[in-house]
C-alpha cells in the first residue's frame, strides 16, 4: 500500500512542478524513478520513452502507466497515471475559470516567459541525456543523424511532412536492417 501512495505523490509532484508537457518531463521522471527511486533502469527508461513517443497519448502519462505498472501492476498504473493528471487537471481547471483576468496581470505574464526558457532548457537536458546513453554503435548513430537532418531541413524549408512518417521510415529500415543480419547469420551458420 505505501509504494502505491508513493507512486500516486511522486507522479503527482511531477505533474505538478513540470511545465512544457512531455519531453520538459522525460528529464525529471528520469531523475526520479532512474536515480533516486530505481524503479526503472536507464534502459528501460530509453525504451519507455520510445514506445511512449510511438503510442497515442501524452508521453509523460504513457512513462507514469508504464513505471506504474512494473511497480504495482493495473492499481499502480492507474495510480501513477491519476498522479500524473489529476494536479495538472485542476490546475487547468481553476485557471479556466479566471483566463482573462490571469493573463492581464502583469508577473504572471513575466512569469510565462520565464516558463518557455525553463521549457527548453528541460527538454535540451532530456535530449542530451539520452544522447549521451545511445548505444555507440554506427547505425544508432546514423539513425539519429538522419533524423535529425530531416528535422531540421523539413523546419527550414517549411515542408508539410509528419513526424510520424520518420518514425514508420525509421522503423521500417531499422526492421530491414534486422532481417539482412539475421538473413546474413544464417548464411553464415550454414557454411
Amino acid at each position: 500500500m505505501n509504494l502505491l501512495l508513493d507512486l500516486f505523490l511522486t507522479f503527482a509532484k511531477i505533474g505538478m512542478f513540470t511545465f512544457g508537457g512531455g519531453y520538459a518531463m522525460i528529464a525529471l521522471i528520469e531523475n526520479i524513478c532512474v536515480e533516486k527511486k530505481r524503479w526503472i533502469t536507464h534502459d528501460e527508461m530509453m525504451d519507455i520513452t520510445v514506445i511512449a513517443e510511438s503510442t497515442p497519448g501524452p508521453i509523460a502519462i504513457n512513462c507514469a502507466t508504464y513505471v506504474g505498472y512494473k511497480q504495482k501492476g493495473f492499481w499502480g498504473a492507474l495510480l501513477a497515471t491519476a498522479g500524473m493528471v489529476l494536479p495538472s487537471f485542476c490546475i487547468i481547471f481553476a485557471i479556466s475559470k479566471f483566463l482573462d483576468r490571469f493573463l492581464e496581470i502583469t508577473w504572471i505574464a513575466h512569469a510565462f516567459l520565464g516558463i518557455k526558457i525553463a521549457v527548453g532548457i528541460l527538454i535540451l537536458d532530456a535530449a542530451l541525456k539520452m544522447l549521451g546513453k545511445m548505444q555507440k554503435k554506427a547505425v544508432p548513430r546514423a539513425f539519429m543523424l538522419c533524423a535529425f537532418a530531416a528535422m531540421l531541413a523539413i523546419d527550414i524549408f517549411s515542408v508539410r511532412i509528419s513526424s510520424i512518417i520518420l518514425m514508420l521510415a525509421a522503423g521500417l529500415i531499422s526492421l530491414l536492417i534486422f532481417i539482412v543480419k539475421k538473413q546474413s547469420a544464417k548464411g553464415g551458420a550454414g557454411k
